[in-house]
Parts: structure tokens; C-alpha cells; sequence
């Protein structure tokens, strides 16, 4: 059972710091081991190009990637934004639905029963069948992108949220309901901060998701975006150009998914500030 502290302003019993949290520790060999193997792999893939002579075409080196991203930088950049933004939307849009619809699963037995085989149906179906479908739904401008982005990362918000709050030990929240807690305050002070360990792993996956959601959309409809780059190159056997394009756009979610593991961070501190 999770031992808990009562909170001396609301009565409510609050996790104790650092209760329900990932304690991974942080080293230098979490930064040394990824960027070393990251190193080999490149300096692999730059020797089997050079000793076998492969065609740029197939396969261009990543020296000659590299210098093409320095070169043409400002090309690379004005695509990356609206791939950037849009995925950054559907994102957020994304997890305000998804954490929506775990707090009416979590409290209503009956919208539990109705939504969960639904969503679970939705989630099995092809997801790139029903792009077209956005498109005539809601044209081809940035907003049915950002809606097929959304449509594709709120299922994983949803059920690792709900995991979250349902896994609260029943033992805190009969102490909470003794003590005369509101529902609003056991939310808030209980199911919520100890829900944060499912909430963020369900968002890491889906700030992926929104941006595969965004990079399907541009590859049928854009005229912008590093998805549309990719199919224009590739459609011109510009490989160079189309690697390039994949390299920023590993980029923009490394970027996207540091503010998530950020955002963790600053509320792992927080609530256990609070709690204190």
C-alpha cells in the first residue's frame, strides 16, 4: 500500500513525495551509451557507403546528409515549422480529450461499459485507411491534419490515464472520504498526482503518434510541411533531400518529446513539494 501524508490545508491525503513516481536514475551512461552507439552506427553507415561505392540514390552517406542539412538549412527549417506546430496541436488536443474521457470512465460505470469496447473497436481499425476521410471531411488544410493527429494519439492518453486512476489503493481513498474530502479534492490531491507516472507514459506515446498523424496528412494533401519534402524528393529520387528531411524531422520529436519528459519532471516536483 502506498503510504500517504495528510495535507495540513485540505485534510486530504496526499502521496507521499516521491510515492508513485518512475525513480529511473539519471547518469552519465544514459547520455554516453545512446549518443556512442549513435556514433558507431553512423561511422558504420559512412564506411559501407564509401567502401562499397553506393549510389547517393540509394543510399547518400551522412557526411553528404549532414552537409546538405547545413547547406539548405532555411529550406529544411520553413518545412519543420507547420510539421512542428501542427503536431504540437493535435498533441495537446489529444490529451485534453483523452484525459476527459478517463475521468468520465473513472467515474461512471455505466460510460465505462459504453465508451471502453468502442474505443478498443476504433483503435483496431487501420488508421491510414480512414486519412482520406479527413480530408474530405474537413478539406485540405491544416485542420484535418491536426484532427487525423488527434484521432490517432488520444487512445493511448486514455487508457494509461485511466490505469492511473483506477489504480489509486481503494485504503487512501476511504481515508480521504473519512476525513470528509470532496470528490473535487480527492481528484486533485489523490487520483491526479498519483495517476502522473500512467498520465505521462501514455502522452510520450502519443506525441509519436501525433506526429505520424501530421506526416501521413502531408503526404496526401500538404503543400508544406517535412511530410510533403519527403514525398516531393522521393517522387524526384532525391534521396539526399528525403534523408535530410528525416533527420529534422527526428529532430522536431526529439524536441516534442523533451518538453513531455520536461513537463514530467516539473510535476514530479511540484506535487512532491506539495506533499511535503
Amino acid at each position: 500500500m502506498a503510504k500517504a501524508t495528510i495535507s495540513t490545508e485540505t485534510g486530504v491525503a496526499l502521496p507521499a513525495s516521491g510515492a508513485g513516481r518512475f525513480q529511473g536514475a539519471v547518469g552519465p551512461s544514459s547520455i554516453v551509451l545512446p549518443l556512442g552507439l549513435a556514433f558507431l552506427v553512423l561511422a558504420v553507415w559512412q564506411l559501407y557507403v564509401v567502401i562499397w561505392r553506393v549510389p547517393a540514390v540509394i543510399l547518400p552517406s551522412p557526411i553528404s546528409i549532414t552537409e546538405y542539412i547545413v547547406a539548405h538549412y532555411d529550406i529544411l527549417l520553413m518545412h519543420a515549422v507547420p510539421t512542428t506546430v501542427e503536431s504540437a496541436a493535435g498533441f495537446l488536443l489529444a490529451v485534453v480529450l483523452g484525459i476527459a474521457i478517463a475521468i468520465v470512465i473513472t467515474y461512471s460505470d455505466m460510460a465505462r461499459e459504453a465508451l471502453y469496447p468502442n474505443l478498443v473497436f476504433f483503435q483496431l481499425i487501420p488508421k491510414i485507411a480512414l486519412a482520406p476521410l479527413f480530408i474530405i471531411w474537413l478539406g485540405v488544410g491544416s485542420q484535418s491534419r491536426v484532427a487525423f493527429s488527434v484521432f490517432i494519439a488520444f487512445f493511448p492518453v486514455v487508457i494509461a490515464t485511466t490505469a492511473g486512476f483506477l489504480s489509486v489503493d481503494r485504503g487512501i481513498l476511504r481515508l480521504c472520504r473519512a476525513l470528509t474530502a470532496t470528490e473535487w479534492q480527492i481528484f486533485t490531491s489523490v487520483r491526479f498526482p498519483m495517476a502522473l507516472p500512467h498520465i505521462f507514459s501514455g502522452m510520450k506515446i502519443a506525441i509519436t503518434l501525433a506526429i505520424i498523424g501530421v506526416i501521413i496528412g502531408e503526404f496526401i494533401t500538404a503543400q508544406a510541411g517535412l511530410g510533403y519534402l519527403i514525398i516531393f524528393a522521393t517522387a524526384r529520387a532525391d534521396t539526399e533531400v528525403s534523408m535530410a528531411a528525416i533527420v529534422v524531422l527526428c529532430i522536431c520529436g526529439l524536441l516534442l518529446y523533451g518538453l513531455v519528459a520536461l513537463a514530467e519532471a516539473v510535476a514530479n516536483k511540484f506535487y512532491s513539494a506539495d506533499s511535503r
